[in-house]
């Protein structure tokens, strides 16, 4: 009986894991912060000066609808892109190290990442929240025109000596009609 429940355990698990990397490829998504009871609840991600932030009024990005404020991405590969229609990528890196105690930001085209930044680890779970190496992301407030800075969980609960950061669930949303943007360095 115990190897019977093992087994089922088993390829439930193995399911489970397959159609949370199904779900993360080649998909075109925006992304919205959930913290219950915070000023970040329901806030859109954007980017904008090689960072990425939530409730950030406007991202000053090149787009083909330049209206909207918030940013696409897609996951390939396990590597988080935004996405722009042109073959000139813009790719998210992460750094964990004591320096960037999970900076989050991104490089254009052939730019390379950081000294100690990683660009694989993406992918959105099964409750449909993208997350970095498994984990959740983490919002700090008071960042550049009163919006988040988005943060990977490197185990500092305050990184770059932010203050009142909240852990976050950073929920994915479909989106049918990509907006297809150049984003600021």
């Amino acid at each position: 009986m115990q190897i019977k429940s093992f087994i089922l355990a088993a390829s439930a698990a193995a399911t489970a894991s397959a159609a949370a990397c199904q779900a993360s490829t080649n998909k075109y998504f925006g992304i919205v912060a959930i913290h219950s009871g915070s000023a970040v609840q329901y806030q859109p991600f954007s980017a904008a000066k090689s960072s990425i932030f939530a409730g950030l009024n406007s991202q000053n990005a090149s787009c083909d609808r330049p209206d909207e404020k918030s940013a696409t991405f897609y996951i390939q590969d396990g590597s988080l892109y935004l996405y722009a229609a042109s073959a000139t990528p813009q790719e998210i890196f992460v750094d964990r190290s004591g320096m960037g105690q999970g900076k989050i930001g991104y490089t254009t085209g052939a730019q390379p990442g950081p000294k100690n930044s990683e660009r694989q680890g993406w992918a959105i779970d099964d409750q449909n929240h993208l997350q970095f190496q498994g984990k959740d992301l983490i919002a700090c407030p008071n960042s550049i025109d009163g919006a988040w800075s988005i943060w990977a969980d490197a185990g500092v609960a305050n990184p770059a000596g932010n203050k009142d950061c909240v852990g976050i669930a950073a929920r994915v949303e479909d989106v049918a009609n990509p907006n297809s943007c150049v984003y600021t360095q």
